[in-house]
């Protein structure tokens, strides 16, 4: 596997060619060096190839050494920017487990209230086709809108009704009142009766005698 398939960044193209650059100039020198190592005093011309190879190897290895810098400071800004991503990741990570909690908490808080025994469950509501019988114009309600005002309807039929039985006992009260009124009044009658009977048994016994 060569580097040039190793490395995807397009940012590290650039440092890579010029490093390539680089090297084939190094071994340029060398192979310069080589053939002309023969001779004890180089001419001008010779010193002038060697310098201008020199010359161009410096200027490949500034523009590695900016290239180099500035990778290096990419790569900086590349770490910051994937410690802050990490950061975001394992926020919304936490977030969601959090939802996945409450979602929990919730599916149990709803599987208990449909399994609560709710008082409303006992009341001995009209069924809703009784209700709807009473009320054709609520036909199109569903049985959750239906389940308020078939309760609101007991109540009001069990309000109705405990008028009525506060009205009956006021009737019965009155009538134990008169009933009483008319057992002092029986009383009283009685009481006088046996007061004419006795006083008229002298007379009977007088009329007795004078049989």
């Amino acid at each position: 596997m060569t580097v040039e398939s190793m490395v995807s960044d397009s940012s590290l193209q650039p440092l890579l060619q010029t490093s390539h650059a680089a090297l084939r100039q190094v071994q340029a020198i060398l192979d310069w060096l080589e053939e002309n190592a023969t001779s004890e005093n180089p001419s001008l011309e010779l010193k002038l190839q060697l310098s201008s190879q020199q010359k161009l190897l410096h200027v490949y290895l500034t523009k590695l050494r900016t290239l180099h810098r500035r990778s290096a400071l990419g790569v900086r800004a590349t770490k910051q920017q994937t410690a802050e991503a990490r950061q975001e990741v394992d926020r919304l990570l936490l977030q969601l487990q959090n939802l996945y909690y409450e979602q929990k908490h919730l599916i149990g808080e709803i599987a208990a209230c449909e399994g609560y025994d709710h008082s409303y469950m006992r009341l001995p509501l009209l069924s809703p086709d009784e209700y709807v019988g009473l009320f054709p114009d609520q036909a199109g309600l569903s049985e959750e809108e239906l389940m308020p005002k078939r309760i609101e309807h007991e109540k009001e039929e069990r309000d109705k009704m405990e008028e009525e039985r506060l009205r009956l006992v006021k009737i019965k009260d009155e009538l134990l009142k008169e009933n009483t009124l008319k057992k002092e009044e029986m009383r009283k009658m009685d009481e006088k009766l046996e007061l004419m009977i006795d006083s008229l048994k002298p007379l009977e016994e007088s009329l007795i005698k004078d049989i």
